[in-house]
This record gives C-alpha cells, sequence and structure tokens, in this order.
C-alpha cells in the first residue's frame, strides 16, 4: 500500500485555513483520493472535549497550563487518527499542528523554544508533516475578516492586538523542510491556486496540475 501523505495549514486569526481546507479538499477528491480532514485542538472525542475548555472565553490558564492542554489533544490526535490514515495510504489535511503551538504558545505566550520543542516531540513522537501551507497575514486585517463575518470571538481571538502581531510573525518567520508561504491578503481562489502548485511541486506522484484538462 502506499504511503499517505500529511499536509498541514497554519496562519493567524482570519487567514483563511478552513477556506482553503474546503477547496483542497475538493481537488484532492476531484484527483482520485479521499482526504481526512482534521483540526487543531480536536478530531477525536479528548481532543475536542479539550478544545472547548481552551476556547471557552470565560475561563483563564498559564501559559503552561494551556500549553499541555494544546498537545495532550496533539497526542491523541496524532494516536489515534493521524497516523492510522498515513499508514492506510491517506491522505491526511490538518488545520493547524505544531507550528501552531511555537507561534501562540511561544511567541505569543512566552513559552520557552525547548520546553516547547520537548512537548511537541513526545505529543507527536516525532511526526513531521510532509508540506506545512502558511498563510500569512496582516492580524488586523485578518481580525476585521472575522468581524465582518460575525463570528463571535474565543478566548484566543479575544487576546491583545500586540498577542496577534507576536503571532503573525512567528508565522512569517517559520522556515524549514516543507514549510512554503502563501499570501492570504489575495483571492481565495488565488491562494487555493498557489497551494495547489505548491502541493504538485512537493508531492507529483500524489497531484497533478490543475485543472485536469491541462494534463491533455
Amino acid at each position: 500500500m502506499a504511503a499517505g501523505c500529511f499536509i498541514v495549514l497554519e496562519g493567524p486569526e482570519g487567514a483563511g485555513k478552513s477556506t482553503l481546507a474546503a477547496g483542497l479538499r475538493g481537488r484532492v477528491r476531484a484527483q482520485g483520493h479521499e482526504p481526512l480532514m482534521v483540526r487543531e485542538p480536536g478530531g477525536t472525542d479528548v481532543a475536542e472535549a479539550l478544545r472547548h475548555q481552551l476556547l471557552d472565553a470565560e475561563r483563564t490558564f498559564t501559559p503552561e497550563a494551556e500549553l499541555l492542554y494544546i498537545v495532550t489533544a496533539r497526542a491523541d490526535l496524532v494516536a489515534r487518527r493521524i497516523r492510522p490514515a498515513l499508514a492506510n495510504g491517506q491522505v491526511v489535511i490538518s488545520d493547524r499542528y505544531d507550528l501552531s503551538t511555537h507561534a501562540y504558545q511561544g511567541a505569543g505566550r512566552g513559552v520557552d523554544a525547548a520546553h516547547l520543542r520537548w512537548v511537541n516531540a513526545a505529543a507527536t513522537g516525532g511526526l513531521v508533516p510532509d508540506v506545512t501551507l502558511v498563510l500569512d497575514l496582516d492580524p488586523a486585517v485578518g481580525r476585521a475578516r472575522q468581524g465582518l463575518a460575525g463570528k463571535g470571538a474565543d478566548r484566543m481571538e479575544r487576546e491583545s492586538a500586540a498577542f496577534h502581531e507576536r503571532v503573525a510573525a512567528a508565522y512569517r518567520a517559520a522556515t524549514g523542510p516543507g514549510v512554503h508561504h502563501l499570501d492570504a491578503a489575495a483571492s481565495p481562489e488565488a491562494v487555493l491556486d498557489a497551494a495547489w502548485q505548491v502541493l504538485v511541486a512537493a508531492l507529483p506522484n500524489l497531484f497533478r496540475r490543475w485543472p485536469e484538462e491541462q494534463l491533455a
């Protein structure tokens, strides 16, 4: 059985990860693969319960407690859903993964980078995405988008502008194997096309140019 692939979408609030995930799901399906779509924190009964607690606007957490909630949810998701899907040759698309911890709990909260690396490694067992698509966007623009959409602000979204700028700056600075940056200020269609070009170049054994008529 062919090995699966692991694709992660990252970015600050309002960057359009959910919209991109929906577009990628459609294209992946059109090319003969049924992707597993997951989100962080979440994706299992345990992780969804932790998500509910973490995003409750009435609750408060220390940075360390917040980190441990996040990585506990991640550990359950990786063990129970992501690894089994990859072992079965499935395409996995995740809305957030370990880079979000470095952006939010590291840059945003100030948790020590060495602690972040250790707990992430413990939670993931060293599982690294094949491709990480980072949607770069001015955090003020992202928050304005959320307001126009009428989305109620959760605990993380209610953080200060300075917090969200630190998070966005960490995303803009992100580098490493498989990390690719996209301009999230572009139209959703342009972002989807740019993301697809990255996937075709990185995983040509799985994905073909879009639209498929170009192959004729």
